[in-house]
């Protein structure tokens, strides 16, 4: 998966914190990271001239334990939430952004907030 963005190395470094997985090699103009979970799947990080100016197609959802502390987290990153939480059959999520505004969800699911 692939982001475009202004300041690969910067967005970079927000993903690899927020999903533990470290950064394998890094240009000026492209940063991937390693797989993600020892899978498949890695993030790819490239510059490109244009900023954001409409929202995401396509999202991350991150299952998190504790969705208060990882907004936190995500903050100190230099995320931005998008409102407050929302509760939805059973599941609370944070709609939130990176640092370059691409929108993602922090999510627990079928977590009962009163436990």
């Amino acid at each position: 998966m692939v982001f475009d963005c202004g300041d690969p190395l910067l967005l970079a470094s927000f993903w690899s914190v927020l999903l533990d997985v470290p950064i394998e090699q890094s240009d000026d103009d492209w940063v991937d990271t390693k797989a993600i979970g020892g899978g498949g799947m890695k993030l790819g990080f490239q510059r490109v001239p244009e900023g954001k100016v409409v929202k995401n197609r396509l999202h991350l959802d991150l299952d998190v334990p504790d969705l208060e502390a990882w907004t936190l987290v995500a903050e100190e990153l230099g995320g931005r939430r998008q409102g407050a939480i929302v509760e939805e059959q059973g599941d609370r999520f944070q709609v939130m952004n990176d640092p370059e505004g691409n929108e993602f969800c922090l999510v627990c699911f079928g977590e009962d907030p009163d436990e």
